[in-house]
């Protein structure tokens, strides 16, 4: 996975299991154009902090570092001193402004970076920069995720090839709610196209929105949840911003690497067996289908009977009924693994459940609710819940 205009790099540090990839740097030849969303949990991990103030105050980055064991959260004024001292080391390892990098975090919350064993490896980053560095710093930042995301778009804007790249890390606490410029979960996007930062802002706000905002493993919304998208500009011609040629496809391709890495972290979801799509229609509006979809899918005995494939209709419709959004349970229909089990709000019969129990064996299946005839829609990307999940969360300090 290359980017043109930028390097990356990464190290283990020795921050989590000695030995596993644990910090990663990328850094961008040229300023690059940058944008953000963070977590809109109240408790903010300290570089969540550092990067909202120097996004508000440029839309410009040379570098980001990432570390993976140590979410530096609730780490107090220490924290954010740590984070900063990680910027000047960067700095004056790769020559680029101390206040044009950002930083981000993931892992245990509450302990100290150890700082002693990052100013050891970030002179070695520095050194290691490389074009085909990306893949490194991909397996730099998981935690309890079994394999690395990352996603890739190709396209031509006005006669130049362009890349949009990203990679993400997340398979628990994963219930994002990102705003701007305001995931545990983490992506990082990158492209080589040139941009206007006020717009490039607003497409990355909009595609973490309808993707990244949309999934849910056990909907806990992370103090560190970030994403951040670097444009490099390399690829040369004209700013890209809105009604400009092009601004169409490269918003496609940003949206299209975000969705999936946003189906890779639930697919990865911690212990998960099995991937729910949750659609609701008919609702008033699309954000009342969104606040039923968002319930059903948290619903923990619905995750469970997903893990144990049992069509347990009654735990959908419960779901739905909690959400505050009033409808006619007399227009209820209910469909699991594209089998009809509830129609005007009674259940079908015993033959199609069997066949819903059927079609929730394989990987991926959905419910699948219609709540009346209004024109709201709204889909969430869930998982199962299994004995798996319990047991990593159990062990997970341990």
């Amino acid at each position: 996975m290359r980017v043109p205009g930028f390097r990356a790099a990464a190290a283990a540090a020795g921050i989590k299991t000695p030995g596993r990839l644990d910090l990663g740097l990328v850094v961008a030849d040229r300023p690059a154009v940058a944008a953000g969303v963070f977590t809109r949990n109240r408790v903010k991990a300290a570089p969540v902090l550092l990067d909202t103030a120097r996004l508000q105050a440029r839309a410009e980055a040379r570098a980001i570092l990432v570390n993976s064991g140590n979410a530096n959260a609730c780490t107090g004024p220490g924290g954010l001193a740590d984070a900063e001292e990680s910027c000047r080391l960067v700095a004056a390892a790769t020559g680029v402004p101390a206040d044009e990098v950002l930083v981000a975090s993931t892992g245990v919350i509450g302990w100290p970076l150890p700082m002693d064993r990052i100013r050891q490896a970030i002179p070695e980053l520095a050194r290691g920069l490389s074009e085909d560095g990306l893949e490194a710093v991909s397996r730099a930042i998981l935690t309890t995720d079994t394999a690395a995301k990352t996603a890739a778009r190709a396209l031509s804007l006005g006669g130049r090839d362009v890349t949009v790249a990203g990679m993400a890390k997340g398979a628990g606490m994963i219930g994002p709610d990102l705003g701007p410029p305001h995931a545990t979960m983490l992506a990082f996007l990158f492209t080589d196209a040139p941009v206007e930062a006020p717009w490039w802002q607003a497409v990355l706000a909009a595609a973490a929105g309808t993707t990244f905002n949309r999934i849910l493993v056990d909907g806990d919304t992370s103090t560190n949840d970030t994403v951040l998208a670097l444009a490099s500009g390399a690829a040369g011609g004209p700013p890209i911003g809105p009604g400009r040629p092009g601004a169409a496809e490269l918003e496609a391709a940003v949206t299209g690497v975000c969705a999936e890495l946003a189906r890779r972290i639930c697919l990865d979801g911690e212990g998960a067996t099995k991937l729910v799509r949750v659609a609701v229609t008919g609702a008033p509006d699309d954000a009342a289908a969104e606040r039923i979809a968002r319930v059903v899918a948290a619903s923990p005995l619905v995750k469970t009977a997903c893990f144990g494939e049992d069509p347990n209709w009654g735990r959908v419709a419960a779901a739905a009924g909690r959400a505050g959004v009033p409808f006619d349970p007399g227009d209820l229909a209910i469909g699991i693994g594209g089998v009809e089990v509830v129609a005007g709000g009674r259940p079908t019969g015993l033959e199609a459940e069997e066949r819903a129990r059927a079609a929730m064996r394989g990987r991926e299946f959905a419910v699948e609710l219609r709540v009346g005839t209004g024109p709201g829609r709204a889909e969430i990307l869930t998982t199962d819940l299994s004995v798996d999940y319990v047991r990593i969360n159990a062990d997970y300090r341990s």
